[in-house]
């Protein structure tokens, strides 16, 4: 049976048991999508309990839904650097099974990358998969999912060999691919019981680095949106009101599309720019902004809340997104529910959520003038910016559905537990 025909099989009926869902931050203002993903399996009858590596800082932690979120989450650093949880959990886990235990210590010596360094990082990992693995079993979990193959991960695979609670994980990139190697993907991909690939292009990727005997494990499952919560506004009429949603970091490529703007304002003066995010890089590209003479017609409005987002897209007329490396952009998943032409990067698996000339563009990253050009293209063409957002919709609504996704997700898991003779109640 196909990824895609399981997809359409009816939500699993919940279990006793509970899952565990791991980050290395949650909850977090840049991560709601695995907030969304959480929530739908929520609503799909699943107990799902929440665990962080380390605890959120403040400013990225953005509404009370999120706020209630971090209250209601366990952070595992914060109880491994308590000497008597973190010593308890071990024993008790040698106590239970020190087979277990010394396997998974193999386990960290064996993916552990060369150099001092790294070594002191791996005996941190270990040291915090034990006080995660006895948490898991103490709340009686019966499957740990991760998002990320990083470092949390790294966790991940080590709570579950000393626990025997079997992981999983999502798979995304870009920044994974840099260093495959040192984050060891084929052995977590040989070890998990599925990984969720977010796309063709991230799957591919990872098969470069499995073992094709695992390759079947690997399913595209798409990060998601709730298309319900965007696309209120009234698109019947022209506008030249353009948005880029996200972090305010090198690799989004602000200054770029800043660049891109500062080229359209000769046809288009009355052109505005809004700027939700925030980071590092906010006050260089304030100061850019100024230098290019943008004056009023640049906002920055640093972080908002998802319902904030969402009516911001209602407000705007065209999405940019100037990045020079990405996954599959959750935020572009908003823009196209929300009914507006979009404009994306040709990088990683942006073409396979954006159709160039159907739902929006995709130009090369970098290049300011292609960018402002497609900008110009759009602000000059009603007829296209209603049909464009229009198919947009249709492409997130049929494919990138978070409860879609999430009943994937959960058909997964049901099916582990299947073979491993659980009960599903």
């Amino acid at each position: 049976m196909s990824d895609t025909e399981q997809g359409h099989h009816s939500a699993p009926e919940a279990s006793a048991a509970p899952i565990a869902y791991l980050t290395g931050e949650y909850p977090k203002v840049s991560h709601t999508f695995i907030e969304r993903e959480i929530f739908a399996l929520r609503k799909l009858g699943l107990t799902v309990e929440t665990m962080t590596i380390r605890r959120t800082a403040e400013k990225d932690v953005v509404g009370p839904i999120q706020a209630e979120e971090q209250r209601n989450t366990f952070s595992v650093q914060q109880a491994a650097k308590r000497p008597m949880t973190l010593i308890k959990s071990h024993l008790a886990l040698l106590k239970a099974d020190a087979g277990r235990w010394f396997r998974a210590m193999g386990l960290a010596r064996r993916t552990c990358p060369p150099g001092l360094k790294e070594a002191l990082w791996q005996v941190f990992y270990f040291l915090e998969a034990g006080v995660l693995a006895q948490r898991l079993k103490d709340r009686g979990i019966r499957h740990l999912h991760n998002h990320f193959a990083n470092s949390s991960c790294t966790v991940a695979m080590l709570a579950s060999e000393m626990s025997g609670v079997p992981f999983s994980f999502t798979l995304h990139g870009p920044s994974i691919f840099f260093e495959p190697r040192k984050w060891r993907i084929d052995e977590k991909i040989a070890r998990a019981s599925f990984v969720a690939c977010i796309s063709h292009y991230c799957r591919g990727q990872g098969m470069i680095f499995a073992d094709p005997a695992h390759w079947s494990k690997m399913k595209i499952v798409h990060c998601g949106i709730e298309p319900e919560r965007y696309g209120h506004a009234d698109r019947s009429a022209p506008g030249k009101h353009l948005i880029f949603v996200g972090r305010l970091a090198p690799i989004k490529g602000v200054s770029v599309l800043l660049d891109a703007f500062a080229r359209t304002r000769a046809a288009h003066p009355d052109g505005h720019l809004t700027i939700v995010g925030d980071g590092e890089l906010r006050a260089q590209l304030e100061t850019r902004a100024k230098a290019l003479s943008l004056g009023n017609s640049v906002t920055f409005t640093g972080y908002l809340s998802t319902e904030e987002v969402a009516a911001q897209l209602d407000a705007a007329d065209i999405f940019v997104l100037p990045s020079f490396s990405e996954g599959v952009p959750v935020v572009l998943m908003e823009a196209m529910a929300a009914r507006m032409p979009v404009i994306g990067p040709k990088v990683a698996g942006v073409e396979e959520l954006v159709e160039d000339g159907v739902s929006g563009f995709a130009v090369p990253p970098g290049d300011a003038d292609t960018l402002g050009a497609r900008m110009v293209e759009l602000m000059e063409s009603a007829d296209r910016l209603a049909a464009m957002g229009t198919a947009g919709r249709a492409k997130v609504e049929a494919n990138f559905d978070t409860v879609k996704e999430a009943r994937r997700i959960a058909r997964f898991i049901e099916d582990i537990d299947a073979r491993e003779g659980a009960v599903i109640r």
